[in-house]
C-alpha cells in the first residue's frame, strides 16, 4: 500500500519569499498527525500543497502513489476523485463559505460531484445533525458567530465524507465550547481509516488530536514524534517560538523557565 501522502524534498516561495524547504514527510492511511509550528512556519502552505492548492517549485507530492501535478489536474477526471477524497479547511471560515444559506453551503459539493437529488439531500441532512447545526440550515453564513461558521466550513466538507481531512488551525480564535466540539470530533476520527493532519500552535489540543507530530520552523521539519515526546522537549518548543521562557528575579538572581500557552480545552468547561 503506498503511502496516503508521500513528500519528497519541496520547495515553495511567495514571489521569491521561500516558504517551504526541503521538506520530506510521509503520512500513512489512519494517520492523525498535527504540524506544530509558529506563525509564518509554513504550516497553511503545507497544507495547500497537500491539498493540490499550490504545487511546489521543486519535489515532489504524491497521494496513494501518483503524483499530485498541475498536468494531472487538468484531467477532470483525476480532479474530481481527488477532491472528493481529500478536503482542506481553512483556518478562516469566511474564505470557504459564499452560498445563500447554510443548506446551499452544505449541499454545494456534493451537486459538483453530480450526486443525484436524493443522496444530496439525505446526505446534507444527515452531515447537518451530525455537526449540530439544522438549526441554521436556512440561515446565511455571513450572519453566523464564528463558532457556528466554522461548524458549517466543516460540514461543508464532510459531507462528501473524504478519506483525508487538513485542518488548518480548526480551534483558532473558537469560543472554549465550540474548540471542545471540534477537538471531539476529530477524536472520534481516531482508529478509523481517515487520515487526519491538523496545523496548530495550540499546544493543549495536540494530545487530543494526534498520535504523531511533526514540528516546522522557517519551511523545513525540525522535529517528530509522539505528542508526549515533542510536549516533553521544553527546548525544541522554545526554539520553534511555541513557547516563551518567562524571566523571573529571586533575590536578585534572574532565572527563566519555559511557559506553555494556553490552558487545556478541558478546563473551561466547568
Amino acid at each position: 500500500m503506498p503511502p496516503t501522502f508521500e513528500v519528497q524534498d519541496i520547495s515553495f516561495s511567495y514571489e521569491a519569499i521561500p516558504a517551504i524547504r526541503g521538506l520530506t514527510l510521509r503520512i500513512d492511511e489512519g494517520d492523525h498527525v498535527a504540524l506544530l509550528g509558529a506563525n509564518g512556519s509554513g504550516k497553511s502552505t503545507l497544507l495547500r500543497i497537500l491539498d493540490a492548492l499550490y504545487f511546489p517549485s521543486a519535489g515532489s507530492v504524491k497521494f496513494k502513489g501518483e503524483a499530485l501535478t498541475q498536468k494531472h489536474f487538468q484531467q477532470d477526471e483525476f480532479s474530481l476523485n481527488f477532491r472528493r477524497r481529500v478536503a482542506l479547511v481553512f483556518q478562516n471560515p469566511d474564505v470557504q463559505l459564499f452560498n445563500p444559506t447554510v443548506f446551499d453551503e452544505v449541499a454545494y459539493g456534493p451537486l459538483q460531484m453530480q450526486w443525484s437529488k436524493e443522496d444530496v439531500m439525505r446526505r446534507v441532512d444527515e452531515t447537518l445533525q451530525f455537526m449540530s447545526i439544522s438549526h441554521l440550515r436556512d440561515r446565511p453564513p455571513y450572519r453566523l458567530s464564528g463558532g457556528e461558521k466554522k461548524r458549517v466550513a466543516l460540514a461543508s466538507v464532510l459531507v462528501l465524507d473524504p478519506e483525508v481531512l487538513l485542518l488548518d488551525e480548526p480551534t483558532a480564535t473558537l469560543d472554549p465550547k465550540s474548540q471542545s466540539q471540534v477537538v471531539d470530533l476529530i477524536q472520534q476520527w481516531k482508529g478509523t481509516a481517515k487520515t487526519v493532519v491538523t496545523a496548530t500552535h495550540q499546544l493543549e489540543i495536540v494530545e487530543d488530536i494526534a498520535d504523531r507530530v511533526l514540528v516546522l520552523e522557517a519551511g523545513a521539519v525540525i522535529a517528530e514524534g509522539t505528542p508526549s515526546e515533542i510536549l516533553s522537549n521544553s527546548d525544541l518548543l522554545l526554539r520553534a517560538n511555541l513557547i516563551h521562557a518567562h524571566r523571573h528575579s529571586h533575590g536578585g538572581i534572574v532565572h527563566s523557565h519555559p511557559h506553555l500557552h494556553g490552558h487545556s480545552h478541558h478546563e473551561h468547561e466547568h
